[in-house]
């Protein structure tokens, strides 16, 4: 992209997000152009466009979009997901282990390892541990920490479709709230547990009628909500035995908490 395809994406991007916020219809419009202007979409219009209403939802959040997010907040991202919006969803799985008295594991699979506060959270739990995530600037961040063994840039799915190794756990927390279409995620990820490894993610949900019957919905956050009746299907249907599926605040959201959910999966002897 050139120096001024650059300028009129940065310029279009802060006409759509100021029409956005004031809340004029002609946003819509100004986000359909933002995401013609680059159609890899690393400003999440796709998901702009879904939550107003404007056009069909993604399957998933544009890996540009998510790239691009993470890499802005990577140096800040602990003391702004922890301490100011009481994110806790690893501490939470680990406490979860814990009580069903599981672990300890062998080889760990961080997807959407972020910062690593995942690995954090069971780096005395686990002999092994592997993170992945799109976001260059949140590797680094983990990798300064020292608590995995290996770290990749690179897509969660793309990464378990691709790796020969067996995993004894496999976690996603705060990944499938980028995510639609969960199906193929927990193919792959049941693919690659070992029988009776486990699998633990979080998600963001809604309340039941807010879904109209749908596995999932893009929120007004610009994220993926997801019904815990659908997902526990798809996790059925991909050879996983649900354990537990905690209701849990996952987060806070200008100042109010968000619902989600913290699944404890294992996979079953047969897939």
């Amino acid at each position: 992209m050139t120096e001024a395809e650059e300028e009129a994406l940065a310029e279009a991007y802060e006409r759509a997000l100021a029409l956005e916020k004031a809340g004029d219809p002609a946003a819509a419009a100004a986000w359909a152009e933002v995401l013609a202007l680059d159609p890899r979409d690393p400003g999440g219009a796709a998901l702009r466009l879904a939550a107003l209403g404007a056009a069909p939802a993604p399957d998933r959040a544009a890996p540009a979009y998510v790239a691009t997010l993470f890499d802005q907040h990577a140096e800040v991202f602990d003391g702004i997901l922890v301490d100011q919006l009481e994110y806790g969803a690893p501490m939470l799985a680990r406490e979860r282990i814990q009580m069903l008295g599981l672990g300890p594991f062998g080889a760990m699979l961080d997807l959407g390892c972020g910062t690593g506060l995942a690995a954090e959270a069971l780096e005395d739990m686990t002999a092994r541990r592997v993170g992945v995530d799109l976001s260059e600037g949140m590797i680094d961040v983990a990798g300064e920490k020292e608590l995995y063994d290996d770290l990749f840039i690179g897509d969660a799915l793309r990464f378990l479709e691709e790796t020969d190794e067996t995993w004894d756990i496999v976690t996603g927390m705060d990944l499938l709230p980028y995510l639609g279409e969960v199906a193929p995620l927990f193919r792959a990820a049941r693919a690659r547990l070992a029988p009776g490894g486990l699998f633990l993610f979080s998600t963001e949900t809604l309340p039941e009628e807010a879904f109209a019957g749908a596995a999932w919905r893009v929120t007004p956050h610009q994220r993926f909500a997801h019904r815990e009746a659908a997902l526990r299907s798809l996790l059925d249907d991909a050879g996983f035995e649900t354990m537990e599926a905690t209701l849990i605040a996952l987060r806070l959201e200008s100042g109010a908490p968000i619902a989600g959910h913290l699944f404890v999966t294992r996979a079953q002897q047969a897939v």
